[in-house]
């Protein structure tokens, strides 16, 4: 008995010995682009000035309790803040 299990043994060594690098052939694999989708374009009403004034400053109120973890997200919510107030006091808010 034991002597055939060492010859098993032996013998799957021997297999997996054998390189598969060259038994398997090479296949270039061409990306397939997704298929396109295309939505109509909803075409809707403008957001009266006011609106957006108010949209502004509910952004900017929710922009302040924000609490920033390091000093580059505190820069980066300063910068959005600035820009907020600044079209918040522009006469005319450019639609978007």
């Amino acid at each position: 008995m034991r002597t055939k299990k060492k010859d098993t043994g032996e013998e799957e060594q021997d297999v997996t010995r054998v390189s598969t690098k060259d038994a398997t052939p090479h296949v270039v694999e061409m990306p397939v682009p997704p298929p396109s989708i295309t939505n109509p374009m909803i075409k809707r009403e403008p957001i009266p000035e006011n609106e957006q004034c108010e949209l502004l400053k509910w952004i900017l109120e929710e922009k302040r309790k924000v609490k920033a973890k390091d000093a580059e997200e505190k820069r980066k919510i300063d910068e959005e803040k600035a820009l907020l107030k600044k079209l918040i006091r522009s006469k005319s808010i450019p639609s978007v």
